[in-house]
């Protein structure tokens, strides 16, 4: 908790005056112990739930409680207390609550220091409305404060309901504002600067009304956005093996290395200077290792399919000059993990070259995996990527230019032997297809030399998408026995599995 500071002296009355110091908190839940701020109980011990509102921070900061609230007395007028610290992050919203006259209900715990206020939420008393922009904007605006980083100077003024912000999305032009508004400094400061450029050209009426709807709809975009700083948790290196366990059979040197690279946050609190490269045969896995890695690093993901991208403009959108203009594939990724920080699985790789028409989406891909920003045509903002984490899959490695090639660290992914794909077929793929019929092991069984000419059949393909469909197809047959036939379960054999599968 921090060190509190009391000595301001009180003002005299109609002084334009701060009442409050700031402290710099980067805990993401606020409690009695770690408060949004600290209100002055010197005169009164306030309720645990006290409604009231925060006066103009320009004549001066304090909280003015509704009558009905206090130290349990019925006082005839309201009673205010100062505001004394103030979370850093919390400043431009206090600053907000108090111009607008906002009303509200605070939940707080009396302590030694002062006040504790945890809990802020919008509430309507004494006959009055709900007075911000839109339902739950309040509950949004805290929770995307708590989730943000302190700024990185100082900014000073010129019973429980379950409330959260779940679901707000910033669309009109006035919770945008009231959003930048209460966000202050902690907002990166390009972007910032550029949100205010494109609210005044969102509200002009010297441009045309496309120009104000293509500002409004990429402000939305952008402000839904969570900006997070590069700094990342240390990784549990026995976790992050058990995930693999989990996701991957076997390829036990695979798996060091993986758990080799990314641990460098470990040490760094960034993410490895390189992201990965997963080459190999298709069906062996490469997927499912860069979804473990985004679970290992605690990350949203989002894929893009190379093999489905012709125009560099797909990743990058188009300009706003054109009336159908929207944002790029890149763009549209960030907006619905509504954050910075992500994994990006970057499918086929191989195919990245590819392009026809306008240009190379490979080239695009550079300035993504650079880690120096990326700008879209239509957002016309450089974009934070230091928190993007690219992991590409790929079949062909002689297919990839060598400048793609030397922002990955290379792992290559070995075909799986006879023997790994009896375990893996005998104890994860049949129990898991199974599992999904609600059938029971004893239902579908497979001999020893059935399971041998399992992998005879599928020798000449690699990985073990063939195995997995011939699991539902084996399933599907010994169903149809049980449930029609009457039988209490199938076994099969080399001749049966032979025959089921017409080999």
């Amino acid at each position: 908790m921090p060190v509190f500071d009391f000595s301001a002296a009180p003002p005299s009355s109609g002084e334009a005056v701060c009442t409050w110091t700031v402290f710099r908190s980067e805990k993401r839940e606020a409690t009695p112990e770690d408060p949004i701020l600290v209100l002055d109980n010197s005169a009164a011990q306030w309720k645990h739930h006290s409604d009231g509102i925060f006066t103009n921070p320009l004549r001066r900061t304090a909280f003015e409680f509704s009558p009905e609230d206090g130290d349990g007395k019925a006082p005839s007028r309201a009673l205010s207390a100062d505001v004394l610290r103030v979370d850093a992050r919390f400043t431009s919203l206090l600053q907000w609550l108090g111009e607008n006259r906002i009303n509200v209900r605070l939940s707080g715990k009396n302590l030694p220091e002062g006040y504790a206020v945890y809990k802020i939420r919008e509430t309507a008393f004494g006959g009055q409305a709900k007075l911000s922009a839109e339902d739950g904007f309040l509950q949004f605006m805290i929770e995307r404060l708590l989730a943000s980083d302190p700024p990185t100077r100082d900014i000073l003024p010129d019973e429980e309901e379950d409330e959260t912000g779940d679901g707000m999305r910033l669309t009109s032009l006035q919770s945008i504002t009231d959003f930048m508004k209460c966000a202050g400094r902690t907002l990166p400061d390009n972007i910032g600067l550029w949100a205010r450029r494109n609210l005044a050209v969102a509200r002009s009426h010297e441009v045309s009304p496309e120009e104000r709807r293509h500002a409004q709809r990429a402000l939305s975009i952008m402000m839904n956005i969570q900006w997070k700083n590069n700094y990342f948790e240390s990784i549990d290196p026995v976790e992050a093996r058990r995930i693999l366990d989990e996701e991957l059979y076997g390829m036990e040197s695979v798996k060091q290395r993986i758990i080799e690279t990314i641990i460098q946050i470990n040490r760094t609190h960034t993410l490895p200077a390189y992201g990965l490269l997963l080459i190999g045969p298709a069906g062996t896995g490469k997927s499912q290792i860069a979804y473990a890695v985004a679970r290992i690093l605690k990350l949203p993901w989002t894929t893009l399919d190379m093999s489905s991208i012709n125009d560099p403009e797909q990743l990058t959108g188009s300009s706003r000059i054109y009336a159908n203009a929207k944002p790029g594939i890149i763009m549209e990724a960030f907006s619905m993990a509504g954050e910075s920080n992500l994994v990006f699985i970057i499918n086929e790789l191989d195919k990245a070259e590819a392009g026809k028409g306008n240009g190379n989406p490979a080239d695009v891909l550079l300035t993504l995996l650079d880690n120096l920003g990326f700008t879209d045509n239509y957002i016309e903002c450089m974009i934070p990527t230091g928190g993007v984490y690219p992991i590409a899959t790929a079949n062909d490695r002689s297919r990839i230019s060598a400048p793609l090639m030397s922002r990955f660290a290379v792992i290559e992914i070995p075909d799986y032997t006879d023997e790994e794909k009896k375990v893996i077929f005998s104890e994860y793929v049949l129990p898991k297809v199974l599992q999904r019929m609600s059938m029971r092991r004893e239902e579908c069984l497979v001999t020893p030399d059935g399971l041998d000419a399992l992998v005879s059949i599928f020798r000449d393909t690699t990985g073990i998408r063939d195995l997995e469909q011939a699991a539902e197809h084996m399933a599907a047959n010994a169903l149809y026995q049980v449930e029609v036939n009457g039988a209490a379960g199938v076994t099969f054999d080399a001749a049966a599995v032979r025959q089921l599968l017409g080999a």
